[in-house]
């Protein structure tokens, strides 16, 4: 019972961090173009508590600004893809397309697998990695780890039904959808782990 008890006040904890993470993301990311840094940056915070370490506000964004040095044409091509996706919806969105419930739902599947492989590369982030190689193992990722991709489209479902709902719930679900990144990350090397181990 007591076991249980710490638990759940352990995953309490967690949770109130990614919250808290959230709300520091939402910052960060205000200026759209530094959305991959502000997710790196949150990434690496909930990873370092999840496994004990010291980490603060001030490391935040020390690692925000390490991740920004890099990640800046990242957001570019990021805000031309949201572009690019505005004008499809937008043509969509005009009487007499056709197939137009189709395109909307290929829209709006490929903007979520593109937002996936942004949370993951954003999860494998480490101050020395260059985005390129982080992309091509999140691709890779992607491929292997078909369940670990649902849940994270499931996640950003979930973050735009409640900022649908009500626009400030993106804040906390933002840091919470940044957990599940890295929970998910961590799923995929342990269970490689256990593929070694079992060899």
């Amino acid at each position: 019972m007591a076991r249980r008890r710490q638990a759940f006040g352990e995953g309490f904890a967690l949770f109130a961090e990614c919250l808290l993470t959230g709300a520091w993301f939402a910052l960060a990311a205000l200026p759209a173009v530094t959305v991959p840094a502000a997710l790196a940056a949150a990434s690496r915070h909930l990873a370092a508590y999840a496994d004990g370490e010291a980490t603060s506000w001030g490391a935040f964004w020390s690692d925000f600004r390490v991740a920004w040095r890099r990640s800046w044409r990242v957001g570019l091509a990021m805000l031309g893809a949201l572009a690019l996706l505005g004008l499809n919806l937008l043509v969509l969105a005009q009487e007499g397309v056709p197939g137009r419930p189709g395109f909307a739902l290929a829209t709006f599947l490929v903007a979520g697998l593109a937002t996936a492989l942004l949370l993951r590369a954003a999860a494998a982030w480490e101050p020395e990695a260059r985005w390129r190689a982080l992309f091509a193992g999140a691709l890779e990722e992607s491929k292997a780890d078909l369940s670990g991709t649902g849940i994270l489209l499931g996640g950003v479902v979930v973050l735009a039904v409640c900022a649908w709902a009500l626009w400030l719930l993106a804040v906390p679900m933002s840091g919470c959808l940044v957990g599940a990144a890295v929970a998910v990350r961590r799923r995929r090397l342990a269970l490689e782990e256990e593929a070694r181990r079992s060899v």
